[in-house]
């Protein structure tokens, strides 16, 4: 009985040596065959928890408000200050300053957006027109205008009760347009917008859920 179970022992060893064998060559098989088609998808979250590098990571929203304020403010440094000297109408420089400040939200900041979200679509929510479509181009134009008519609305009613509160000369500016703040109030009503929206749509799809 003891001849046998010695008989047998190198016989399982061999076995499960060539088990592993075949294993590793067929990892290295599958390592060298690896292309786009046959490979399995790994999410951008699952990759950067094999990056090295410093861990301390800036929340989203903190990027999101910070693209958004920098876009609208610099166009407020580069046309209503810098076409200021040159274009003596408000409603004007309102006018061109909307037109840009929507080609720019179509092609840089939704773009940068779209760059830095950590997989597709994490970002929707937060862009008034997310999908890249021809008909975003004037659509943002026309919700720039929307945005800078709040804008405009803010400087002008602080404006306003600042004068009457204080007795000043109607001519008197108290709140000046300038960058940061601008860019902060620009920023500031497109968030309370994608606020509103989202609210109403998640309340039209519990609406719609089976049982209500």
């Amino acid at each position: 009985m003891a001849k046998k179970d010695k008989k047998s022992a190198p016989e399982r060893e061999t076995y499960k040596a060539s088990d592993y064998y075949n294993l590793k060559t067929k990892a290295v098989k599958d390592l060298v065959e690896a292309n786009e088609s046959n490979s399995p998808q790994v999410s951008e979250k699952e990759i950067r928890k094999y990056k090295s590098g410093v861990k301390f990571r800036i929340p989203d929203m903190v990027k999101i408000v910070f693209i958004k304020w920098w876009f609208a403010a610099s166009i407020c440094f580069f046309f209503l200050w810098g076409l200021g000297t040159y274009v003596s109408s408000m409603l004007d420089l309102i006018f061109i300053t909307g037109i840009v400040l929507g080609m720019v939200t179509d092609i840089l900041t939704n773009n940068a957006l779209r760059f830095f979200e950590p997989e597709p679509g994490a970002w929707s929510k937060w862009l008034m027109f997310y999908k890249k479509r021809y008909a975003t181009f004037p659509l943002n134009i026309l919700y720039s205008f929307v945005l800078m008519f709040f804008v405009y609305s803010f400087y002008r009613i602080v404006n306003v009760l600042a004068i009457q509160i204080q007795g000043l000369d109607e001519s008197t500016i108290v709140l000046a347009v300038e960058p940061i703040l601008f860019g902060l109030l620009y920023m500031g009503f497109d968030m309370l917008a994608l606020v509103m929206r989202n609210t109403f749509r998640n309340i039209v799809a519990d609406a719609r859920k089976p049982g209500r």
